[in-house]
């Protein structure tokens, strides 16, 4: 996934896009370069209603656009401030499902000047594919996107 670093790069520096813009291509670029990612979104905090909102996504439409605190695998990264990866989403008691298709997720929070501001959450139709390397590249992206947010 070393490869993907530029063209995630490229895209993040690309003023002429706005970050709205620039967030999709990302979702986009690591839902199509990476075989077992089928669903890449961003969430971003709301402090005061203690909720996530999704801001950008590639893959099927979700009805989960606004997730609380503490609720699922992303509302669960929210309080925690720790990555979470699902091997088999079956096994976990506080799970949203969002596709019948969805066998695992990974979800990496997102920091910026050391507080956690959302997170970048992917869904896989294939049981246990996350590595060290998809825990890696994800933490860069993480990185580019807290310098535009």
């Amino acid at each position: 996934m070393q490869e993907l670093r530029q063209p995630l790069s490229a895209i993040v520096s690309n003023e002429a896009l706005s970050v709205g813009e620039r967030l999709e291509q990302i979702c986009e670029l690591l839902r199509s370069s990476v075989a077992h990612y089928d669903w890449v979104g961003f969430y971003f905090h709301e402090a005061e209603t203690r909720t996530l909102h999704l801001r950008a996504f590639s893959g099927e439409p979700t009805d989960h656009t606004q997730i609380p605190f503490g609720k699922g695998i992303c509302g669960q990264v929210a309080e925690s401030n720790q990555n979470f990866i699902v091997a088999d989403v079956k096994a976990q008691d506080n799970y949203i499902a969002c596709s019948l298709h969805v066998k695992s997720e990974i979800v990496i929070p997102l920091f910026k000047n050391g507080q956690n501001i959302g997170q970048i959450d992917i869904d896989s139709h294939t049981i246990d594919p996350f590595t060290q390397e998809d825990v890696d590249i994800l933490e860069y992206v993480n990185a580019l996107v807290a310098e535009i947010v």
